[in-house]
């Protein structure tokens, strides 16, 4: 971390000489300049002079920000399987359970089905990738087929099932978060 740089852009934000900046802690205008190129290091006292200074504090000064991931590659899946009723889910993004929606892709093997999910707040997508299956939404039962999507509120008890003999797999996305 660059210190002084750092200090440089705050002063500059802050609409300030580096004359003014040194009026406000009590030090020289050469010592700001050789602080903002990192010449000379403040000590901890000066450094909390010139934060308060500048309208900011410590944590705030040396807390980096962290740059969202955008890209997710195999590695970052996790999965697991439910042999008593035959399906496979991939979470696709890590932690996703903390965002505003949850991507996964949901294998089934022929004649399977998926737990029955409870209602609850929120909404469901799905694109049908591969094969034939069920959804059923309280006890209303819709055929896909690959190609197709479903799109509800999720205020009632919901399934999916795969009845035929070929697997079937599903993107299914829940917001919020809710597999």
């Amino acid at each position: 971390m660059n210190i002084g740089e750092k200090l440089k852009n705050l002063r500059i934000a802050k609409k300030l000489t580096q004359e003014e900046l040194a009026q406000r802690c009590d030090l020289t205008t050469g010592f700001i300049s050789l602080a903002e190129r990192d010449l000379s290091s403040p000590s901890i006292a000066t450094l909390m002079d010139l934060l308060d200074a500048l309208d900011t504090d410590i944590k705030s000064f040396f807390n980096e920000p962290t740059e969202d991931k955008i890209v997710y590659g195999e590695e970052d899946i996790y999965s697991t399987e439910n042999n008593e009723l035959g399906y496979e889910i991939l979470w696709l993004i890590p932690n996703a359970q903390k965002n505003s929606m949850e991507p996964i892709l949901l294998n089934m093997k022929p004649h399977s089905t998926s737990d029955v999910e409870a209602p609850h707040t929120g909404e469901e997508f799905g694109y049908v990738l591969k094969g034939n299956i069920n959804i059923w939404i309280g006890h209303k039962k819709h055929k896909l087929k690959k190609g197709e999507t479903f799109y509800f509120k999720a205020n009632e008890n919901h399934c999916l099932e795969n009845p035929h003999d070929t697997p079937a797999s599903i993107l299914w996305i829940s917001s919020p978060p809710y597999f």
